[in-house]
């Protein structure tokens, strides 16, 4: 087959990524000129960017256009950038992220961050982070995880003479680059055996693999997946996230629990089910290992944590973000052994943690203002300083723990159990069952602490005050929660068309 290496360029389709990139130079290039005190123009530029790039996915919503095609004489063309609904789905839960991120980080580089070099950051990788799931071929892929992820190195240890900070950045990188260098080492492996990068026509190849190449093609699926389970923070490529999460300033840990997570999953997603159908023998079998035993140590890490240590609120919630990748294992691992459709129930959980869990850093954001230390003890009396916080706290963690009134919580907990006995998987619905009630002890154990009578000093403590960025995005989260609540069938029917 012979294809021309002139390729077509839809810029509309590629619009929501490529504004984000824009918008991220010209914050550089304005922190140049803007003076110190008028540094928060950069944040609502920033803001006022990314909200741009939510409102282009609107004209894409017909989820049918691809660029950058090699063009051939073939039904199907291999394309570089697909913007279909899976597509728009991802880059809606990463654009919103990230904006969510640039509202709880307001305060923070007016306070203690420096404005221009974190700006430049997040958007950045919010950029690579949109590109990603629209890559089609496993150069554009690994390239956009990378944009994704070298900004985020550079986030988490931004809180400049802060030796936690630098430490967590440190571990962060070098786990990361690790985890990169033996990925690109299974993408040359695979690229060797079937010459050829794009997904799709991966898909193909892979079935006919000659003989002598079939054991370096098993090796380049097996070691290509590494790289996103790293990203998953799937076991045992989880241990960077703890200490992470605690370095980090606080709106980076909530960016890289939803936007760090979304980008994983649907890598994953991508060389799994698109490129490596024919291998599901493969990477099915070691992907429901991992979801049971990412979901598990997860529990029990966060089940142990003491409420009195230091940081013990933002340690509980890297555990249990690393239990919730666990559960979005179980459609991925699912799919392998039924039909792709299992993959909804992946994006309708993604969808339902993404909100909830950027909802519960925001309160922890609040609350860190009266409580530098951020422990789970601090919490106890929260309702009688701060109602709203408490109850909007409350709502998040029972969405988390999949208990009413966060009714999305429970039906994406029943779709992802639903989708392991649906393939067959029960011994890995069984696992799941009992993570859930172990994980119901210590997301009930926090809410209770918030309804408790305050201890001593504490009942006279003045509530924390809410500046209105975070107020915001405290609303907008809760908000959302209590729509797809109210109506969970949205999500599960908007991820079920969200396939590619």
């Amino acid at each position: 087959m012979t294809s021309s290496l002139v390729q077509s360029v839809d810029w509309l389709t590629i619009a929501p990524p490529t504004l984000t990139a824009v918008i991220a130079l010209v914050v550089l290039v304005a922190d140049l000129f803007v003076p110190e005190e008028r540094k928060q123009l950069l944040g609502w530029t920033a803001i006022g960017g990314l909200t741009a790039a939510v409102a282009l996915l609107v004209p894409l919503r017909a989820g049918d256009r691809s660029t950058f095609c090699l063009t051939a004489d073939t039904q199907v063309r291999a394309c570089s950038y697909t913007a279909d609904h899976f597509t728009l789905v991802i880059q809606l839960l990463v654009l919103g992220g990230a904006l969510l991120t640039a509202l709880l980080s307001l305060t923070e580089t007016r306070e203690k961050l420096p404005a221009g070099e974190f700006w430049f950051l997040l958007l950045s990788s919010a950029a690579g982070a949109a590109l990603l799931p629209a890559s089609r071929d496993l150069a554009t892929l690994v390239v956009a995880l990378e944009v994704a992820s070298l900004p985020a190195f550079a986030l988490v240890g931004l809180k400049r003479g802060d030796r936690r900070s630098g430490e967590a950045a440190l571990k962060f990188f070098l786990s990361s680059v690790t985890a990169t260098a033996v990925t690109l080492l299974g993408v040359s492996f695979v690229y060797a055996a079937t010459g050829t990068l794009h997904l799709t026509e991966l898909a193909q190849r892979l079935d006919d693999v000659p003989g002598q190449l079939q054991t370096l093609a098993e090796s380049g699926v097996a070691l290509t997946l590494v790289g996103f389970a790293f990203k998953t923070a799937a076991v045992p490529f989880h241990f960077w996230v703890p200490d992470t999460y605690v370095g980090a300033p606080l709106p980076v840990a909530a960016y890289l629990s939803v936007v760090g997570k979304a980008v994983g999953f649907t890598g994953l997603i991508l060389v799994t089910v698109v490129a490596f159908p024919s291998y599901a023998d493969v990477w099915g079998p070691a992907l429901a290992v991992l979801a049971a035993l990412t979901m598990t140590a997860g529990n029990v890490a966060a089940l142990r944590q003491v409420s009195t240590r230091a940081w013990s609120a933002v340690r509980l919630l890297a555990w249990s973000s690393v239990a919730q990748a666990g559960y979005l294992l179980v459609p991925i691992a699912a799919a392998a052994y039924s039909s792709d459709d299992q993959i909804g129930a992946t994006v309708a959980y993604a969808l339902m943690y993404a909100v909830v869990n950027l909802g519960a850093f925001a309160v922890v954001a609040l609350v860190a203002r009266s409580h530098p230390d951020n422990r789970i003890a601090d919490y106890r009396g929260l309702y009688a300083t701060s109602p709203a916080a408490a109850l909007a706290l409350a709502f998040f963690l029972l969405n988390l723990a999949g208990l009413p009134p966060g009714i999305i919580g429970l039906f994406a907990k029943v779709t992802v159990f639903s989708a392991a006995v649906d393939a067959g998987l029960g011994w890995l619905a069984v696992i799941m069952g009992i993570n859930v009630v172990i994980a119901l002890y210590y997301y009930l154990r926090w809410t209770a602490l918030l309804f408790r009578t305050p201890e001593g000093a504490a009942v006279e403590k003045a509530a924390p005050r809410s500046p209105a960025p975070i107020t915001l995005a405290i609303a907008l989260t809760a908000a959302a929660g209590a729509v797809l609540s109210g109506y969970p069938q949205f999500a599960l029917r908007f991820a079920a068309n969200s396939l590619f």
